[in-house]
């Protein structure tokens, strides 16, 4: 469950399917948290892995993967944009 708790509204479950991946997503989630250093190694820690999806060094997001190989990115916080 993602969200401020997992009683709170909105926020995502996410479940497991027995299926394997087989194409790419048909949903990409971006995530924008507060610090997204911070958030990059709490995701890592619980699993996920970076990937390279042709980003540049100069990427201002991150892309990992989850354990099954769905892909999502991990943005710098929206205050940051204008820095």
């Amino acid at each position: 469950m993602i969200g401020a708790d997992e009683h709170a509204l909105p926020g995502m479950c996410f479940l497991p399917v027995p299926e394997s991946k087989t194409v790419k997503n048909r949903l990409h989630i971006d995530l924008a948290p507060d610090d997204r250093d911070a958030e990059v190694e709490r995701i890592l820690a619980l699993g996920a892995t970076r990937i390279d999806v042709g980003q540049g060094e100069d990427a201002t997001w991150v892309t990992l993967a989850d354990p099954e190989g769905n892909e999502f990115c991990v943005l710098r916080p929206k205050r940051s944009l204008t820095d």
